[in-house]
């Protein structure tokens, strides 16, 4: 307690002392003996009351003893179950929370893990994917800067995100890996990898990559065959050795159908195999009759030039071109859409040809921009002409309700470059992005969509914007969420479709390993984005008639469903809203891939290697009793004595103003009882 707030009590002592003495020391009408009563009690009162006003802080401290953590992950995927190894999970798990040494040493504490991470309650062996790296970053973070070996029962076969062998560089504490499985292996022919574009045009070819691999000590001969219902339509002989034991088959196939082709690619097996499911693989082709033709027309080169090209053909029912404005006017009317990058004077003749065949345009403007020109030229949007440049920074208009828009972390982006000054839209439209200069709204849109007499067009005022695609790369590990929102933005611009109060948005189909989403976006009479709807999807399996309903629930400016519960089949939806007559339908299909079922044996040397790095050790299932034995003798895992100090103000004790109340109520009971009042 300071020296300060000491001398502010003994003041307020001796206040409240001069005050019980002058009322009842001085010519008081009290005998002697109530005299020295009510004499106290005003002075206890007074004295707490001034108290409760100098509020003085007491510090408490308190100590306890933490233990040092023992976070065990638990594989929870279909692998575990494909190398039998069950039952050796549950019996470990039961016996690491039931060692009464190794809990009263460690905080022990459980997760699963597969997909995401979870608790660990309950394990069913059925994830259709395995991330480890993600579940080591997982329980880094949370026990970071602190005692934390981690026990990861795995039998190290990841499907999936990050290589987490070099993903513990700077884990911070030792891992201590449990293999699930053995490392004996057997002979097994294989498809390792299978490639193929997700769409392909009629009448045209599209390429085929598949990666065979052979797992054995003998020459072996076998045929890779590709079928399309009953119909062969490629065959190959392919030949192995123990040392000459990968080939890399290259072929195309003919798409001589519009709609959904399923096909199924199978290397033959050999006779003493043990596993045949990684055999054959399930791949589909999407064949359309037109593509989607994007015309990007600049005079000069820029790096967003090429993140256009790459966002927008990263769906391969879209092609760019890039011409100058000169060679571009005959060209505008073979495209869906027009890109205008940078408009200056020589783009006078595509935009009066524009104007004449009512062209769907996207307009991206910055520090080369003539904004004379553009605003003579157009009536859509206007901006002062200025030689100043600024950079502005973009924030998601979450309201936004033209089409659905994820967040993909535009607040983190890098800022723009523009021209200074407001930009101000002329014609009815709404804003996907408005701009910010040093964290300040503007009320200028960066980037706006505007639909007038069935035309549709949009101003991005800002370039610079390659540097948000290297920046989505850094934060999610690829680029698909940002050429993701590129091509939502194209798709839009590039429809001629009317746009209907329930708009539905999703893949034809989809491999059952891969997350299966489908959006839907419903509008009220005003074609207004209503978020308080209640969107509703049935969906049919066509082979069995049975029927499911799943809510669609709210994400920002659109609702989405997951599907990922539905087993490998084709199906038929019809999406609705309650108390509406709006509904839409559509049909997809899951292809059957488990590629849980690709693995014969752990990988042993992995995760050895694993231990290794974080000065750990791999034991096998088997060895549960060293595992224990060496977590409990290990001298680096002792508990820790950490004090607590708290700062307590004497206003949050509730108790004084309770002993206020009864002091006062004490002294009127008194003079009630003596008739003093």
């Amino acid at each position: 307690m300071a020296a300060e707030t000491v001398l502010y009590i003994i003041i307020a002592a001796v206040i409240a002392f001069a005050v019980a003495v002058f009322m009842y020391g001085y010519k008081a009408r009290e005998s002697g003996r109530l005299r020295w009563i009510f004499g106290l009690l005003r002075f206890l009162s007074l004295f707490a009351l001034l108290l409760l006003i100098i509020n003085p802080k007491f510090r408490s401290e308190t100590y306890n003893v933490e233990k040092p953590k023992l976070p065990v992950l638990v594989d929870n995927s279909g692998s575990v179950t494909e190398l039998g190894q069950q039952d050796n999970v549950r019996s470990l798990v039961e016996l690491l929370r039931e060692n009464s040494d190794l809990n009263d040493k460690f905080d022990v504490r459980f997760f699963s893990f597969g997909t995401k991470v979870g608790n660990a309650d309950s394990l069913s062996f059925s994830e259709n994917n395995t991330n480890i790296g993600q579940a080591l970053n997982s329980v880094k973070s949370v026990f970071k800067n602190e005692i934390a070996p981690t026990v990861l029962l795995t039998d190290g076969n990841q499907t999936l995100g990050n290589d987490y062998e070099f993903g513990v560089t700077d884990f911070g504490n030792q891992i201590y890996p449990v293999i699930l499985g053995d490392s004996t292996k057997y002979t097994d022919l294989k498809i390792e990898q299978l490639n193929t574009n997700r769409y392909a045009f009629l009448k045209n070819q599209f390429p085929v990559e598949a990666v065979l691999v052979y797992s054995g000590s003998s020459a072996v001969s076998s045929q890779f065959v590709v079928t399309q219902g009953d119909a062969t339509v490629y065959r190959e002989n392919v030949n192995f050795s123990e040392l000459d034991n990968t080939r890399t088959l290259s072929f195309t196939l003919h798409a001589n159908s519009v709609g959904l082709q399923r096909y199924r690619a199978r290397i033959l097996p050999l006779e003493e195999e043990k596993n045949k499911t990684n055999n054959s693989k399930q791949f589909a082709v999407e064949v359309i009759d037109q593509a989607t033709n994007v015309l990007v027309v600049s005079k000069i080169i820029h790096p967003d030039l090429g993140v256009l090209r790459k966002s927008i053909t990263s769906n391969e029912q879209r092609t760019v071109r890039f011409e100058k404005p000169n060679d571009a006017v005959s060209l505008l009317n073979d495209h869906q859409l027009i890109v205008l990058y940078q408009p200056d004077g020589t783009f006078a003749s595509v935009y009066r040809e524009i104007e004449k065949l009512k062209k769907n345009t996207l307009t991206i403007t910055g520090t080369q921009t003539d904004w004379d020109f553009l605003n003579s030229i157009q009536q859509e949007v206007q901006k002062e002409s200025s030689f100043q440049t600024e950079s502005s920074t973009a924030t998601l208009n979450l309201n936004y309700g033209t089409f659905a828009v994820d967040d993909i972390g535009f607040d983190n982006f890098p800022p723009l470059k523009t021209g200074f000054g407001a930009l101000e839209v002329l014609i009815p439209h709404e804003s996907i992005l408005d701009q910010a200069i040093d964290g300040f709204s503007t009320g200028s849109p960066m980037l706006a969509t505007m639909e007038l007499n069935g035309v549709r067009s949009a101003i991005w005022d800002g370039e610079g914007f390659w540097k948000w695609r290297a920046r989505a790369y850094l934060e999610s590990g690829g680029f698909e969420s940002f050429d993701d929102f590129i091509g939502r933005l194209v798709q839009y611009l590039a429809s001629t479709k009317r746009r209907s109060r329930l708009e539905v948005s999703g893949e034809t189909f989809y491999y059952n390993n891969d997350p299966i989403k489908i959006a839907a976006q419903y509008f009220d009479n005003n074609y207004v984005f209503d978020p308080r709807a209640s969107v509703s999807m049935t969906v049919t399996n066509s082979e069995t008639n049975e029927q499911r309903s799943f809510p669609m629930l709210l994400r920002s400016n659109f609702y989405e469903v997951d599907l990922n519960s539905l087993p490998a089949g084709e199906y038929s939806y019809t999406v609705s809203v309650r108390d509406e007559s709006v509904t839409r339908s559509g049909n997809f299909t899951i292809l059957e891939f488990n590629v849980e079922q690709q693995f014969l044996n752990a990988d042993v040397t992995k995760l050895q290697r694993l231990a290794t790095n974080t000065s750990g050790m791999a034991y096998f299932a088997t060895e549960s009793e060293q595992l224990i034995n060496t977590l409990l003798g290990d001298e680096r895992y002792v508990a820790v004595q950490k004090s607590e100090q708290k700062v307590v103000p004497l206003i949050d004790w509730k108790y004084l103003l309770g002993l206020i109340a009864f002091l006062l109520s004490l002294e009127w009971f008194i003079r009630k009882y003596n008739g003093l009042i």
